[in-house]
C-alpha cells in the first residue's frame, strides 16, 4: 500500500534516527551517559536521534510545533499541529543492549492524534497508524488480538523503578491481580512498542501510569487504527497528556477495567 505523504514524511523521520541508534547499538558501554533518574538515563544516542528528527520534520513541515522528551516544548507558528516525539523509547534497554526499544513519533491535530509511527531500528519493524486508514506493521494490515477471555489473555504493563516498594503499592498489587485472572503479565520496558504490539494482536491488553505524552502519542492511535478500545484508567477519553492507558480489544478492556478496579 502506498504510504501518504504525512506517513512519509514520519517514516523518514524515524528511519533517519534509526541509523545512528543502530551504530551506538552494541557498544553502549562506550557512550557519554548522565542519570536523571533510576532506570531512566540520558544517552547521547538519545540526544542524536532526537536531533535528527526535529530536523527532518522541522524541515518538511517548518510551522508544526513540538513536544519532545529531550528537548521539550517548541512552539510553531501553525496553531493546530504539534508533533510529539520519544527518540528512544526504552532507553534503560538500550544501554543494557537489550533489543526491546523503539523510535516513536505522534502527529497531533487540533488535540487529535491524526499520525503515529512506532519503529524498532533492530528488528526492522515498522508500525504505522493514519486517522481513519488503519494501522499497519510493514505495509501488512494489523488488527487487535480476538481473545474475548481475560483467563486467555497476556497483558504488558510498566513498572516503575524505585527504591521503595511502599510508592508502588498499587501497581504491584494490579500486576497480582492481573496476573492471577490472566495467562500472565509482561513486562518489556517501552510503552510505545507494548501498544504496538497489542495493535499487532501479540499482546491482548496494555495498560501502566505515570505515563508522559511522548509514551504513548503515537501507540494510543494505533491501537484504535487496530480496531481496539483506549481509554485512560478510569474509562474516560484519552489524550496524550492523559498519564495513563488501557488498551485492549472492547471485550477484554471492560473485563480489565473490573480486575484492576478490584486489586
Amino acid at each position: 500500500m502506498a504510504q501518504s505523504a504525512l506517513l512519509t514524511i514520519m517514516t523518514a523521520a524515524a528511519r533517519k534516527a534509526a541509523r545512528s541508534l543502530k551504530r551506538d547499538f552494541g557498544e553502549v558501554e562506550n557512550l557519554q551517559v548522565s542519570r536523571k533518574g533510576p532506570a531512566d538515563f540520558v544517552s547521547a544516542a538519545d540526544k542524536r536521534a532526537e536531533k535528527a528528527i526535529y530536523e527532518e520534520l522541522h524541515k518538511s513541515r517548518p510551522s508544526y510545533s513540538f513536544l519532545m522528551e529531550e528537548g521539550g516544548e517548541v512552539e510553531g507558528t501553525d496553531g493546530q499541529h504539534r508533533w510529539i516525539i520519544d527518540p528512544l523509547d526504552g532507553t534503560t534497554n538500550f544501554l543494557h543492549s537489550i533489543p526491546m526499544f523503539a523510535i516513536s513519533i505522534g502527529l497531533e491535530r487540533n488535540g487529535q492524534m491524526v499520525g503515529g509511527v512506532i519503529y524498532n531500528p533492530i528488528t526492522d519493524e515498522l508500525f504505522t497508524a493514519e486517522r481513519g486508514k488503519g494501522a499497519f506493521l510493514n505495509n501488512r494490515r494489523l488488527r487487535v488480538s480476538g481473545r474475548i477471555h481475560l483467563a486467555d489473555a497476556v497483558a504488558v504493563t510498566g513498572i516503575k523503578q524505585t527504591t521503595n516498594v511502599r510508592n508502588d503499592t498499587q501497581t504491584i498489587s494490579e500486576v497480582a491481580a492481573i496476573n492471577a485472572a490472566s495467562s500472565g503479565v509482561r513486562r518489556t520496558g517501552s510503552a510505545a512498542l507494548d501498544l504496538a504490539y497489542v495493535a499487532a494482536g501479540r499482546f491482548d491488553a496494555m495498560w501502566e501510569r505515570d505515563l508522559a505524552p511522548w509514551d504513548i502519542a503515537a501507540g494510543l492511535l494505533m491501537v484504535r487504527e487496530a480496531g481496539g478500545l483506549v481509554t485512560d484508567l478510569n474509562n474516560k477519553d484519552i489524550k496524550p497528556e492523559s498519564g495513563s492507558i488501557l488498551a485492549a480489544n472492547e471485550k477484554l478492556h471492560a473485563q480489565m477495567r473490573k480486575a484492576l478496579k478490584a486489586a
